[in-house]
């Protein structure tokens, strides 16, 4: 494909198309009239030899080419935006740019105050946008960094991208504070096997280090509750007779009455390596550089104790 005898702009246009799925709608985000965005309508069939939309009753649905299309259109669309909108050296102080990371509630209640802290002290034009690192980003990760520029996420997930390393934590079982097993000093595997559990990410491709490590040892949880947020497994827990796998850090930012207590895993568990990961297309871009060190300094403060403690 010779893309100096391609108009660009069809690309733009083809976007807006996909995502709307209407050409009134389309023609009025790009500031085109509805005659115009049909003519490249027009023309983007006849380059695909598809009809790309197609009408049902008074709406527009996505041919199975346009569907496939979709993503492939938005990522190129994002690419070009970084391209021309690249400055020809990055000054935080007077960057406006918006900054966006994949990130867990718990990678947040570490760290994410103190990114906000430092960006805002130098970068105060910047706009900082933390996104859920759900499963189906992190499966695809390879194609969620060509839009977003940081996947916050332990190792064991994701590889063949760059990273560079954060901060290191470690399971804990979380239990109820009036447990039985808090009374008489600790969990065993047999607990692990009876108690209802409350599970994160629970999915054939989604699940915690530890979790897959338990899972080897022959303990199959039983699982009561799924949520997507660390930060609602304590309230799930305390008062019942639920256990869950739940980090050192965010339990250490748990308020004193928030009714559960956290004991030792009765198995070896792995550390958590807690990272931040990009793709190598940005490896030596100057924004991107400057926020990888953001974050950085931001691990670092978070995570290590002030002197003489």
């Amino acid at each position: 494909m010779n893309l100096a005898r391609l108009d660009l702009n069809l690309l733009v246009a083809l976007d807006a198309l996909l995502r709307h799925r209407n050409v009134t709608r389309a023609a009025a985000e790009m500031g085109l009239s509805q005659p115009a965005l049909s003519a490249s309508l027009a023309r983007l069939r006849r380059h695909f030899g598809d009809d790309l939309l197609t009408r049902v009753g008074n709406d527009y649905q996505l041919t199975p080419l346009a569907a496939q299309l979709e993503s492939l259109v938005r990522v190129a669309v994002a690419g070009a935006e970084k391209v021309f909108a690249a400055p020809a050296a990055f000054v935080p102080a007077s960057s406006t740019r918006e900054f966006s990371l994949l990130i867990s509630d718990y990678a947040v209640s570490v760290l994410g105050d103190t990114v906000a802290a430092i960006l805002a002290d130098e970068a105060p034009g910047v706009r900082l946008r933390l996104a859920g690192n759900h499963p189906g980003a992190v499966d695809r990760a390879d194609k969620s960094l060509l839009t977003t520029d940081l996947l916050v996420m332990p190792h064991g997930f994701v590889t063949e991208l760059s990273h560079a390393d954060l901060y290191q934590d470690e399971w804990v079982c979380l239990v109820s504070a009036g447990a039985p097993a808090v009374h008489r000093g600790g969990l065993n595997l047999d607990d692990l096997r009876e108690l209802p559990w409350v599970v994160t990410y629970h999915s054939p491709t989604a699940s915690t280090p530890a979790a897959r490590q338990m899972r080897m040892l022959g303990v199959e949880p039983r699982v009561q509750i799924v949520t997507e947020s660390f930060l609602t497994v304590p309230p799930l827990v305390a008062g019942t007779n639920r256990v869950a796998l739940l980090q050192r850090r965010l339990v250490d930012l748990l308020p004193l009455n928030a009714g559960v207590r956290a004991l030792p895993c009765p198995f070896e568990v792995a550390p958590l390596i807690e990272a931040m990961w990009w793709h190598p297309a940005y490896d030596n871009d100057a924004e991107h550089l400057y926020l990888r060190d953001v974050v950085l300094r931001a691990a670092h403060r978070a995570t290590t104790p002030p002197a003489g403690t």
